[in-house]
């Protein structure tokens, strides 16, 4: 599940409130990202990415969409406009298909700002091995824009996106490396997602592991 979002949006506290109510499991790996083109407003939101917002565009191109907004929920890879009441119904049809790839994920011990990390999956059909860092717990004190002088909270925030690695058809992908964190990160609130989708936007497996506290 990917929300976009953005701290710049007044319309988004409520879909974070919701987001962050839901708890990663097999059933659902939630993920918030949050996109920059509200920046503008007056308030810069310290963790939008240019690269959420080329995915958002990707992402609706597939849907046929004409526009991009926030907040904006994708399920599966594909969009749904008529959420929350809507996200069971689609969380379950998704459930329902036999995974079309397989992922391990292994992690280090977090050490002087890095993340040491190895994913590996394979996917019959092929596709692209996506890998996020994930932290909970966050807070700002809003000063300007659209949502000035609120206090906004967040859960499942993607910290950092790695370039998606091709999966074959029939064999493997993966990555391996120590994974650069943004100042202030707290290690015990991080987690690490990752999915293969296909070009058509279709996501065959996802999965998640939270860092361990040590």
């Amino acid at each position: 599940m990917e929300l976009y979002t953005s701290e710049g949006c007044s319309s988004c506290p409520p879909a974070d409130k919701y987001l962050g109510e839901l708890q990663a499991s097999d059933k659902l790996v939630p993920l918030a990202l949050h996109v920059d083109y509200w920046n503008y407003l007056g308030w810069k939101d310290p963790y939008a990415r240019a690269t959420f917002t080329e995915r958002q565009r990707w992402l609706s191109d597939l849907a046929r969409s004409r526009t991009i907004y926030t907040p904006e929920l994708f399920v599966g890879g594909r969009e749904l406009r008529s959420w929350p009441g809507g996200v069971a119904a689609a969380v379950e049809r998704v459930n329902a298909q036999p995974a079309g790839a397989q992922i391990n994920i292994s992690i280090g011990r977090p050490q002087a700002g890095a993340l040491p990390l190895e994913v590996r999956a394979s996917a019959p059909r092929g596709g692209k091995l996506h890998v996020a860092v994930t932290e909970d717990g966050l807070s700002n004190q809003v000063v300007a824009g659209e949502n000035r002088g609120r206090v906004l909270r967040h859960e499942h925030v993607v910290r950092e996106w790695l370039a998606p690695v091709p999966v074959a058809a029939g064999g493997t992908g993966g990555v391996a490396q120590a994974v650069s964190l943004p100042a202030g990160v707290n290690a015990d609130r991080l987690a690490v997602v990752a999915f293969v989708q296909t070009t058509e936007g279709e996501v065959l497996q996802a999965a998640s592991l939270k860092v361990c506290k040590r």
